[in-house]
């Protein structure tokens, strides 16, 4: 069995998907379409800006999803669609890529969408008050009761569990950075401040949570062709209102990642593909499932290899 993983923020690279634009007109269609639907050139910012300006939230998030469709959309070009899968995930903002491949959303909806969250999460919480770090050779359980005694009256919780032996932190930036230095006393290898402009998947994200919920509210929902794994159930879901919840649930609650992917592989999934920029998710993956083949599609020469 294969499931088909999307990557999160953090994947993207200036020029992640020109070669497949080049070589694929499906591809070139996918970023015709999102700049149709976010009214500018966004594929000008992905193939020719500078990251700086790529790694903006509200840029990021659309830019990734559109680097993943690409490659899906090169992909089914060569005879390779959702019916290799039997279930679909993605890492935060890839939960979006994974739906709009499995055909539970436009892409269009989903560049819209994806442009509004980010958009959300960065004016949730004003610049330089939140933070998250990377607790690096710490259990999920160890660092969550960490973050919970560090918080005092602020907000510090466990974000991301990414594997076994990473997981991240997010919060006010003094919650944090107790939090990391308490972790640091309790043996973790390392703790790092990660580059972030905001405090992602933490309850201090609830005002983007409630601009979600409308947001959702008026966009179609399909059931996904194969189920997704949410990253706040760690389960399948396929019912469209359900999956219009999780996404609420998402922006504030615990990416369950290691999780995910463990139910994969008990479920009988032994390949994992990684579709897009990067191979982050990759490694995970490997840490979690060190059975697990692995994957990667974002330039034509993978695609070619897939076919091989």
């Amino acid at each position: 069995m294969r499931a088909f993983v999307f990557p999160g923020q953090g994947a993207q690279t200036v020029g992640m998907g020109r070669e497949l634009a080049e070589a694929y007109p499906a591809a070139r269609e996918v970023f015709a379409e999102v700049d149709e639907a976010l009214g500018e050139k966004l594929s000008a910012l992905i193939w020719e800006g500078d990251i700086e300006t790529l790694t903006l939230t509200q840029n990021a998030q659309p830019a990734l999803m559109a680097a993943s469709m690409a490659a899906f959309r090169a992909m089914e070009a060569e005879g390779i669609g959702i019916s290799a899968a039997s279930y679909v995930a993605g890492h935060s903002l890839g939960e979006y890529s994974a739906l709009c491949a499995a055909g539970a959303l436009t892409l269009a909806d989903t560049a819209q969408l994806l442009r509004l969250r980010g958009r959300a999460m960065q004016e949730a919480v004003p610049v330089g008050q939140g933070a998250m770090a990377a607790i690096l050779g710490l259990d999920f359980e160890t660092v969550d009761r960490i973050a919970r005694e560090a918080a005092g009256d602020e907000v510090v919780q466990a974000a991301n569990d990414n594997d076994p032996a990473q997981v991240v932190i997010s919060g006010h930036k003094e919650a944090v950075e107790r939090a990391a230095a308490a972790a640091k006393e309790a043996g973790a290898k390392r703790a790092l401040m990660l580059p972030v402009s905001a405090p992602f998947h933490s309850v201090l994200m609830q005002p983007a949570a409630a601009v979600m919920a409308d947001a959702l509210a008026g966009v179609d929902i399909q059931s996904p062709a194969v189920p997704l794994i949410a990253n706040v159930r760690a389960e399948p879901v396929t019912e469209p209102g359900a999956i219009r919840r999780l996404l609420v649930e998402q922006v504030t609650g615990t990416v369950r990642w290691r999780e995910s992917v463990a139910h994969l592989a008990e479920a009988g999934v032994t390949e994992f593909w990684e579709i897009g920029a990067g191979k982050a998710l990759s490694g995970m993956i490997k840490r979690i499932s060190r059975e697990a083949v692995v994957k990667n599609v974002g330039v034509p020469a993978d695609i070619a290899a897939l076919k091989g």
